[in-house]
């Protein structure tokens, strides 16, 4: 694992062949560590680099950005220097929401830098609607498990719930008072998945987002609820890695022409 304490990012298995680079978003009141493991089901041509939020893990001290958008902003600000080879984002329901306000801002900055958004168990930002928290502790904690997943049931512990709670109270609050600003469609695909008996992001809600980018759109639907991928991760890398293959292919240089003389 290669990362300097404080920073945005983690490598957690460094691919030096690595043709492609993956820029994955924790869902709401997780962390980059949600992602490790996923690396080692990827090829060696990927380079999964895991965003990590102010206000979690050995970032616990650092402010935490007011809301999606000023999250979104500070992204931008440290991960222009890394698209030195063709990347893509992936993020995870709020993951996918600050991954598209992310890839939305560096539109206009770079000549098409990103290319391709994925976005898992996300509604779109239109499409996306307040739970009405009042954000008292037995309420965020009902809401979370009521999402399922290994994170979710060991809120069960109250020491975990002790240490967790305030990430999750900060993240909720993030997802309650976003509002989506309408703007120019993205000019990369996106491909949007969902598990297929997840009700807070359904297969029909993730056709929507179609409608995000000039540049076309697919959908995947896995066997699961919210967090879909805990039961079938292999799956969805080998979703990843056909997608992410594509990237790599469409962006090689075409094959020249031979020289010499021609018959």
């Amino acid at each position: 694992m290669t990362y300097q304490r404080g920073s945005w990012f983690r490598s957690y298995v460094p691919r030096p062949a690595a043709r492609t680079r993956l820029f994955c978003f924790p869902y709401g009141g997780g962390a980059a560590s949600a992602f490790n493991g996923w690396a080692e089901e990827l090829p060696d041509t990927v380079d999964l680099v895991a965003v990590q939020y102010p206000g979690r893990q050995d970032r616990f001290n650092d402010p935490s950005p007011a809301g999606i958008p000023e999250l979104a902003e500070e992204i931008v600000r440290v991960i222009g220097s890394r698209f030195d080879m063709p990347t893509a984002f992936f993020g995870h329901s709020m993951g996918g929401v600050v991954a598209y306000e992310v890839a939305r801002r560096l539109q206009p900055r770079f000549p098409s830098p990103l290319a391709l958004l994925m976005v898992s168990a996300c509604r779109t930002p239109a499409g996306r609607h307040r739970e009405g928290l009042r954000f008292e502790e037995d309420e965020m904690r009902g809401y979370i498990q009521s999402l399922g997943g290994s994170g979710a049931k060991s809120l069960d512990d109250d020491d975990v719930w002790e240490l967790a709670h305030p990430v999750i109270r900060n993240d909720l609050g993030w997802t309650e008072t976003y509002r989506y600003a309408p703007g120019a469609p993205l000019t990369c695909p996106i491909v949007a998945l969902a598990g297929d008996r997840d009700p807070a992001a359904t297969p029909q809600d993730i056709e929507l987002w179609k409608n995000y980018t000039i540049a076309g759109a697919t959908t995947h639907v896995l066997p699961g609820g919210h967090f879909y991928f805990e039961d079938s991760l292999p799956r969805l890398a080998s979703v990843l890695s056909g997608e992410l293959a594509a990237v790599s292919a469409s962006a090689a240089p075409a094959p020249s022409e031979p020289t010499g003389n021609r018959p």
